[in-house]
């Protein structure tokens, strides 16, 4: 096995839909609409193509994470700036080889560069704290309706970044779907079926 990383380009796009659509399959609910969210991404202002990377296993597509801006509002009204990462998926058949975290340290080091504060998601605390992410609420950072969990995790691209940034969380509002358009868009891709799963 032999993975490279990349920037996602146009002739890749159905490809990563559908590796994604197979990373996310009757994961969190039956069926998914991750492939979607990634569809859909590309096309809004929030999109960052400079964090829109693929893995590759020769020329293979095997994993892609993406990312898009986001915002953290505080109690003045004052807005800021900051990262909000996925979808991150990779082909059920190359997960638990590290490629996620390949994806993960490759897009955190051109995020930096690029001169972003800092990463917000929604993801499992035991993968993503090997990254740095720590709980948002170290950060007086809440989720849009005021909440904090384990899953609400935050990421200072530099030391100090998130000193001055405080309040609730805003992501695009690409992430939001609904059943219409995703049975119209599932009938791009070879029919499969959905299960209940007990996650």
């Amino acid at each position: 096995m032999n993975i490279s990383i990349r920037l996602e380009n146009e002739n890749d796009f159905r490809n990563v839909e559908n590796v994604t659509r197979d990373a996310f399959w009757d994961v969190y609910k039956p069926g998914c609409d991750e492939h979607l969210i990634i569809h859909k991404i590309r096309k809004i202002n929030a999109f960052i193509k400079e964090l829109d990377f693929v893995a590759c296993d020769e020329e293979k597509i095997v994993g892609n994470i993406i990312y898009t801006k986001a915002k953290v509002i505080n109690e003045n009204n004052e807005e800021f700036e900051i990262l909000c990462m996925g979808p991150l998926g990779v082909l059920p058949s190359y997960q638990g080889k590290g490629i996620g975290t390949l994806l993960m340290k490759h897009s955190i080091k051109v995020a930096k560069t690029l001169g972003y504060n800092a990463i917000i998601i929604f993801g499992n605390p035991n993968y993503y704290h090997r990254f740095g992410f720590e709980n948002a609420k170290k950060y007086n950072i809440q989720t849009s309706w005021g909440d904090n969990f384990e899953e609400f995790m935050a990421l200072e691209l530099y030391e100090g970044s998130l000193e001055r940034i405080s309040g609730k969380f805003y992501e695009d509002s690409v992430f939001k779907t609904n059943k219409d358009e995703l049975n119209v868009f599932e009938k791009q891709f070879p029919c499969r079926e959905k299960h209940f799963c007990d996650k």
